[in-house]
């Protein structure tokens, strides 16, 4: 009856996260693999249907707000598009067990990093 709740609460708390710059998505990709037992494509592809409105939202309001940098957004848009589609296209053609260590890896490379860099901060 309630099956609906736990994935709804884990949008809404990495939504949260992802608003204070935790990194959400990232967030939502382990919730939903680890606990919610959706295969690792399935989560990939529910993160960039979460990602793309809210990255269209912040887009607007940086721009609105005079934060975004044309020749940057110029340079960088094309750029990563091709390498988005890259990435999407060679996940498809690997086997999702060869994608799972290397993104557990760059996990705990990007947590660690997160940790010393707020560690260094607070020793400042």
């Amino acid at each position: 009856m309630v099956e609906w709740l736990v994935p709804f609460l884990a949008a809404a708390a990495t939504g949260a996260l992802s608003g204070w710059g935790v990194g959400g998505g990232t967030l939502l990709l382990v919730c939903m693999t680890l606990f919610l037992g959706v295969g690792q494509r399935e989560a990939q592809a529910v993160n960039l249907l979460f990602f793309l409105p809210t990255a269209g939202i912040s887009l607007f309001f940086h721009r609105k707000n005079g934060y975004l940098d044309k020749e940057t957004w110029r340079a960088a848009a094309p750029l990563g598009t091709a390498a988005a589609l890259a990435g999407a296209l060679a996940s498809m053609a690997v086997d999702v067990s060869l994608l799972r260590k290397p993104f557990g890896i760059f996990l705990l490379y990007g947590g660690a990093a997160m940790l010393m860099s707020g560690l260094r901060k607070r020793n400042s």
